[in-house]
């Protein structure tokens, strides 16, 4: 609740008209005065007393409200509301069936487990906030004019708050002042997003130029600013000063609750917001619930099984009626009068006994299921947990499970979506090559030593080891020593590099800085670049000796100096020192201005960086600084301060130019510098930046100091200089670039460096003018770093784009100005400012561009390929441009070389409808239509396992076809813009017939909300269970809307994991969760729920059969003690551990053969039909536990419930034994739960019968069990009724497991196995795979003679289709090219730009009146792919597919006819195989025409 700003003496008696006009403003913004004005005023009069303290409560009760509170939860479960009306409807006296009390027992026993564990749950919060209450931190104090130690719990919004190094911040404090000269403060918010790299804040603008420290008691301002909300990335407002004077604050002004401080002494601020107003406290949902969808089928039967109960009471009543009825006059010996005296009628006691029924067979609804459910998945999330397999060593990070109740959904899942960076790959930037003016350097040095990474094993990790102590983290030489020798051979380039050794001894030499790996330091520079840096900077080492302008610098030159001092210095990276880690270093040049007449006006321009709600991943810091105001003199100045080099050089003080250009510079407090640049260590927000300083270093261009107003740089030849740093635009995800706004040492220039996506810096190069050589030369340099981006994309490499600008000082005035008044806008401050940065980055000249490489992390190959042959379709939405995520795709098997690929890519709705339409006819004539040609069948059958959710899924009307739904081995890349058309309405039917067609769908350059869309489309729309992985914040929408989220604990910090249902330490991890622990869990839960339905149908049957001998009167011949207590306590144990235990199959054959996780995702272990199985059985049972012991003492003289406690024990036994039967795995606990239950029955029916002989006259049941233990045929029952009942059971299991076992059975006999031949078994079925290892593997033999006279030159292409196959390496497709086919010549002529890639275009346009005319396909080959199709093997150990030995590239060319032509589409297909004999090679064509008239 928020007030408006007032005068303190009006804030006694405000005006009810006054406060209804600012209601709108209330709701918008808080208004924070300082406490130490309010000291001696009553509570009444403090502006700050509505808001909430800084007491963190997370508890849910209190002693008073924990039991109506609780009840009052427990009483949303329907069941629990169900059973408590049972016990009251037992209260009412002419209904009744048991004792009252005894009724309400279960209900209570129920109520008050959960009530026991919903209080532990929250003891612990209780536990876990006194602690945090009870922190320390200094707070200032009035009266004693000092700050003094206070609770977090005493600290107030208002209180002004000391913070000191390492401190953790008990509040959201807006800074004031820090002890570091530069009014900056460090702090790492690995609490709140996970990141560990540090953060810069800053003071406050107007608290800048305080020339004595900051007293609390002289702060008279007031603060507006929004009221608290969640987002961590946006805090607006500004501070009022007594002049009137406004300053805005922003995101950088804040210091967040739970983030540590480090690198300053000192702080001091604030508090705006406290305890549960705080943005961490809002952001701490704690873990989610979700309904499963086996609890969703459960609820079903749950119903049904009260349809069934409703139907056995009706029956009853119509039963006792009719009984009551045939009397007619004449009453009955046993009738019981009404209370008034009076007969009843047949109807009444019919209804009577309707109600009385219920009470009876209450126990068909299972009050315990929920209850025991609830036990078995916190154990198995608890085993989970222990699961050391998910356990990464490396970040020290376990699986967290943060959603309870949907572990079974782990295995029913049927469709991934997962992003690429971060989540398949390492978020591990390393850079690769680069091309400046045009020129490429392909850093070949710098690729052979990533390849020697890879080598690295164990081997050379014991080589170390035995070598020596691991390197002092202090030593400079500690990096020298930590190199290891590595095998220098070369490797695939996207396997993740290093092992664990590597990055466990890179951890220790980082000295926890982020993302400084060796892998990534290390940069062998290229030879060829080195020299012309080299060369360069000696130029103009000559020039400034001469007094020379630097312009005279060739072009070429100037270039490459430029593009390494963008580099250099546009970012935030932070430098610090490793002797004293995490400390800043230090240096300032007094760069004195000459004009000091309009210092005033200067201050009106105060530079900043643009603020937006960015990713805390890719956010930059504010830099501003007082000292800038200064600086900005010389560039506003009028004609006569536009001075040269010269000039400046005679004005500035103690020649600050000299010192400039000086090896060691001057002393920034007085003290020597003298740190080598081999020590600095960088501390940057992203790994891009990062990789980009360490690969200028590499080139002798190092970052040696950064502060708010000057960045200091190290070149060759030139020693340090320093750049005055004016403006800073951080990186955010709509432009996607950063640029900063320098002025150059050397030249003077006020200069904007920029460097960003190459999609976006591309289009705001300025035109070249053509009329000069100038011009000519920009145009080549443009056409030539496309080309070399197409190449860096093609080989899976991010691409960045370097650009510059020259402004003139009249220029940037202009834009400075106009720049803060959008900063100072309060409204639509977002939209102003992009505007404004938009202004700036235009008309840039283009530097240069970098390739990173992104490695893929450790076992994603193998992940996705067994993931893919569980029958999981894997979508990958990445933000990626197209060419870089289809060369991961393929790096990581997501796309097969052998699959054909479909490419969308559409500028406008129109063209998208027409390329889905083209698509589908494609498929539908590839692999539905049907004909005699056997191929199509084929081809059906070898895909059997993806034949899997024809059940589930409604069949789309745009591909309706006989045939049940099939994924086809094709593969879908789609791009952003296309994304965003057929995702409308009326494309999205059409969208999600082809997508779900194809084994692999590829979304390019998606958006967040893009993601989320398509999820959200895929689980309406195809009703399939859904899984979305990903690690940034970009990810969070996605991973809300999906079944189930897992969030990646990686580099981009902890938002992904705050959204996730369950957290993994790496993707890989992925394989085991859902194979293994989600296939148990499943099956697990799924057995152990039809077992209840079973176990509870048995035990009521029993009373149902009694009721045909008893006139439907709604007695029992069980005790009313044994009714109760029969599921809650003799039988409720050995299916616990069933249900926590069990493993059908072990772990290691479930992730040998994926195949098996399909079980789960048909529901095949529990199916609508099951339910109803159990039923019947349930019934059967109960027959045979009620007849043979009735027939057994038809004729004795022993009394009710010595016949009845047989019974009841016979009903044990039969339960226990159907659950060994059931129970796939056999521990001690297992054996331990059965005899506990058996032993538990006898204790207590001993006990009861001896010490209970008169408890509910008439009824005795004293001695009962102690004789019927004594009666022989009490064995014998004991022994034939068991068997006789669960024979039908028994026989059925061991025929169909004999005879047709699923599956699960096979896996599971394969386990019985000893452990050598069951390896043995695995590895020859994945050689019986017919597929790769057969003559003509299928797919390849597709093709006709090739066809000459189609040129390709005279195209449309949708925009940016070029689809490249496979991550070739750029030798190999060099030496593949010399000797080009007939079709890679007509492909040759589409790809000029990269003529070393062999790429296709899928989905050309061709020009009509060039195409040929389509040939028939020929017979020959289609019998050939028949043979190698048939001969592909169909089992169990069929499915499993080995590594293709074969790369083939395919495309898909639709050629469109004239208007008013033939309605025909041609379909071309190009391939090119690698690796293959030569024998084959021959007889191999190379194109396939295939004519469809539509």
């Amino acid at each position: 609740m928020a007030r408006d700003r007032e005068d303190p003496g009006m804030a006694k008696t405000p005006k009810v008209k006054r406060q209804r006009k600012k209601k709108t403003k209330e709701n918008k913004t808080r208004t924070v005065h300082a406490n130490l004005l309010y000291d001696h005023a009553k509570g009444e009069e403090n502006p700050n007393r509505h808001y909430a303290n800084n007491k963190i409560k997370t508890t849910k009760y209190t002693v008073l409200s924990f039991l109506p509170k609780n009840l009052f939860e427990q009483f949303h479960r329907f069941a629990n509301v169900y059973f408590v009306f049972i016990a009251l409807l037992n209260f009412v006296p002419v209904v009744n069936a048991f004792q009252p009390e005894l009724a309400l027992a279960p209900v209570v026993f129920i109520l008050s487990v959960t009530a026991i564990k919903d209080l532990w749950e929250d003891y612990r919060r209780h536990r876990s906030d006194k602690e945090i209450n009870h922190m320390d931190c200094l707070v200032f104090s009035r009266a004693e004019r000092r700050y003094v130690e206070k609770y977090w719990k005493e600290v107030r919004v208002g209180d002004f708050i000391r913070l000191r190094c390492n401190e953790i911040l008990p509040a959201d404090v807006l800074l004031l002042s820090t002890s570091d000269p530069d009014r900056l403060c460090h702090i790492e918010t690995a609490t709140l997003d996970g990141e560990t790299n540090l953060k810069q804040r800053q003071v406050v603008r107007s608290f800048f130029d305080l020339d004595c420290d900051f007293d609390p008691l002289k702060y008279n301002s007031i603060i507006e600013c929004e009221k608290p909300n969640n987002d961590l990335n946006r805090f607006r407002g500004y501070i009022i000063h007594r002049n009137g004077r406004r300053d805005a604050l922003y995101k950088e002004n804040l210091l967040l609750r739970g983030c540590t401080i480090r690198n300053t002494e000192e702080a001091l601020g604030i508090v705006i917001y406290a305890g549960h107003e705080t943005k961490a406290m809002l952001n701490n949902n704690g873990p989610r619930y979700k309904r499963s969808k086996l609890e969703r089928q459960m609820n079903v039967d749950v119903f049904w099984c009260v349809i069934i109960l409703l139907v056995m009471c009706l029956f009853a009543a119509v039963g006792h009626g009719l009984w009551m009825f045939q009397y007619g006059d004449k009453r009955p010996v046993f009738d019981v009068l009404s209370p008034e005296g009076t007969d009843l009628s047949p109807i009444m006691s019919a209804i009577y006994l309707f109600l009385t029924m219920i009470i009876v067979f209450q126990v068909l609804i299972p009050i315990s299921l929920f209850v025991s459910i609830e036990i078995v998945k916190i154990c198995q999330v608890y085993f989970i947990h222990q699961d050391m397999e998910l356990y990464d060593e490396e970040t020290d990070s376990h699986l967290q499970c943060r959603a309870l109740n949907i572990t079974e959904d782990l295995g029913q899942m049927q469709y991934i979506f997962s992003d690429k960076t971060g989540t398949l790959t390492e978020n591990k930037m390393v850079f690769r090559r680069c091309t400046v003016a045009g020129v490429e350097y392909s850093h070949d040095a710098n690729a052979r030593r990533l390849a020697m990474y890879q080598e690295m094993d164990s081997e050379e990790e014991e080589c170390t080891s035995h070598g020596g102590t691991l390197p002092r983290r202090d030593s400079v030489a500690s990096h020298q020593s930590a190199r290891v020798v590595l095998r220098s051979q070369s490797t695939k380039s996207h396997r993740r590099t290093g092992s664990r050794a590597e990055a466990k001894r890179a951890s220790i030499l980082s000295k926890h800085t982020a993302f400084s790996s060796p892998m990534e330091k290390d940069i062998t520079p290229d030879p060829q670049l080195l020299d012309k840096v080299n060369e360069c900077s000696s130029q103009m080492e000559f020039m400034r000796f001469h007094s020379q302008p630097t312009a005279q610098l060739p072009s070429d030159l100037a270039d490459i100096i430029d593009f390494f001092i963008a580099l250099t210095i546009c970012n935030t990276v932070v430098v610090s020192s490793p002797n004293q880690p995490r400390q800043k270093v230090r240096m300032r040049f007094e760069l004195k201005s000459p004009v000091k007449t309009i210092e005033d006006f200067i201050k009106r321009f105060t530079p900043s960086r643009l603020t937006s709600g960015s990713n805390s991943s890719s956010s930059s810091s504010l830099i501003t600084n007082r000292s800038s105001n200064k600086n900005c003199s010389s560039m506003l100045s009028s004609p006569s301060a536009e001075s040269t080099l010269t000039k400046l050089d005679e004005e500035k003080h103690h020649g600050g130019l000299q010192h400039a250009f000086s090896p060691v510079p001057p002393c920034y407090d007085g003290k020597a510098w003298n740190v080598e640049e081999g020590e600095l260590r960088y501390e940057a927000e992203s790994p891009d930046e990062a990789a980009l300083v360490y690969a200028a270093r590499a080139y002798k261009c190092s970052l040696v100091g950064r502060l708010p107003d000057q960045v200091t740089v190290e070149l060759p030849h030139l020693g340090k200089l320093s750049f005055e740093l004016l403006h800073t635009l951080g990186f955010d995800s709509t432009r996607k670039r950063m640029s900063v706004v320098v002025r150059h040492p050397l030249t003077d220039q006020i200069t904007v460096y920029t460097k960003g996506a190459d999609s976006v810096i591309m289009d705001l190069i300025k035109p070249p003018d053509t009329g000069n050589s100038k011009g000519k030369r920009q145009k080549k340099i443009i056409s030539r770093t496309q080309n070399y981006l197409n190449l860096y994309a093609a080989d899976g490499l991010r691409t960045l784009c370097i650009a510059k600008k020259i402004l003139s000082k009249e220029q940037y005035a202009c834009w400075l100005q106009r720049h803060l008044e959008a900063e100072t806008a309060i409204q639509g401050r977002e939209e102003l400012l992009f505007e404004s940065a938009l202004r700036l980055e235009t008309n840039l000249q283009l530097l240069g561009a970098t390739g990173i490489e992104d490695r893929l992390q450790d076992g994603v190959p193998e992940t996705i390929a067994s993931l893919r042959q569980a029958g999981l379709q894997i979508w990958v939405l990445t933000g990626d441009k197209q060419e870089t995520a289809v060369n991961i795709a393929y790096a990581c098997k997501l796309l097969d070389p052998e699959e054909e690929i479909l490419t969308l890519n559409a500028d406008s709705q129109e063209a998208c409808a027409l390329l889905l339409e083209e698509s589908l006819h494609y498929i539908q004539a590839k692999f539905l239509c049907s004909s005699p040609d056997q191929s199509t069948k084929a081809f059906h059958n070898n895909f059997v396992p993806f034949d899997i959710y024809s059940s589930s899924s409604p069949s789309s009307s745009s591909s309706s076809h006989s045939a049940p739904f099939t994924v086809h081995r094709l593969g879908l890349v789609i791009d952003g813009r296309t994304l965003a058309y057929a995702l409308d309405k009326s494309l999205e039917d059409k969208f999600l017939a082809v997508a779900r067609s194809c084994r692999a769908v590829l979304c390019c350059r998606s958006t967040p909300l893009q993601k989320s869309m398509v999820v959200k489309l895929v689980r309406n729309k195809l009703k399939v269970m859904t899984l979305a992985i990903g690690d940034g914040a970009n990810d969070v929408s996605m991973i809300q809307v999906a079944d189930v989220g897992v969030g990646i604990s990686g580099q981009e910090g902890m938002q992904a994991v705050m959204a996730s249902d369950f957290a993994l330490p790496r993707f890989s991890y992925l394989q085991k969760l859902l194979l293994v622990h989600g296939h148990w869990c499943y099956s697990r839960l799924a057995n152990m729920i039809l077992y209840f339905f079973y176990k509870n149908a048995m035990f009521v049957a029993l009373i149902f059969w009694y009721q045909f001998y008893c006139g439907f009167s709604g007695s029992a011949m069980i005790d009313q003690w044994y009714l109760i207590f029969f599921n809650l306590m003799f039988s409720a144990f050995p299916q616990l551990i069933t249900g926590t235990l069990d493993k059908d199959v072990s772990a290691e054959t479930l992730q040998q053969l994926p195949q098996l996780y399909v079980n789960g995702q048909n529901s095949e272990e529990y199916k609508p039909y099951m339910f109803w199985m159990n039923m019947i059985d349930a019934f059967y049972q109960s027959l045979i536990c009620f007849f043979i012991p009735y027939f057994a003492y038809a004729d004795s003289d022993v009394d009710l419930f010595t016949w009845g406690t047989p019974i009841t024990t016979l009903a044990l036994f039969t339960i226990l034994v159907h659950l060994g039967i059931e129970t796939k795995t056999w521990t001690w606990m297992n054996w331990l739960s059965i005899c506990f239950s058996i032993a538990l029955f006898f204790t207590v029916a001993l006990c009861y019968n001896a010490s209970c002989p008169t408890c509910y006259s008439p009824s005795n049941p004293y001695w009962t069990m102690q004789r019927l233990l004594q009666d022989p045929l009490f064995y014998l029952l004991c022994v034939i009724t068991p068997v006789a009942a669960l024979l039908p059971r028994y026989f059925y299991r061991a025929c169909q497991g004999t005879l047709f076992p699923s599956p699960v059975q096979v896996g599971r006999q394969l386990d019985k196995l000893p452990a050598e031949t069951r390896r043995n078994i695995l590895s020859l079925s994945r050689v019986k795979v017919g597929s790769p290892l057969s003559p003509e593997p299928p797919f390849l033999s597709l093709s006709t003679p090739p066809s000459t006279g189609c040129s390709l030159k005279d195209q449309r292409s949708f925009p940016g289709s070029k689809t490249s196959q496979g991550p070739v390496s750029q030798t190999e497709q060099q030496g593949r090219r010399r000797g080009p086919t007939d079709s890679e010549r007509g492909l040759s002529d589409l790809y000029t730009l990269v003529p070393t890639e062999i790429d296709t275009l899928p989905y050309t346009k061709e020009a009509p009146q060039l195409s040929e005319e389509p040939q028939p396909p020929q017979t020959k080959d289609s019998e050939s792919l028949d043979k190698s199709l048939e001969a592909s093997d169909l089992s169990l150990s069929g499915w499993i597919t080995s590594t293709p030995l074969f790369a083939q590239t395919d495309g898909i060319h639709l050629n469109l006819p004239p208007d008013g032509g033939s309605h025909c589409v041609r379909y071309t297909r190009e391939s090119e195989e690698k690796l293959k004999p030569a024998a084959q090679r021959t007889e191999q064509e190379t194109e396939h025409s295939l004519h469809v008239t539509l």
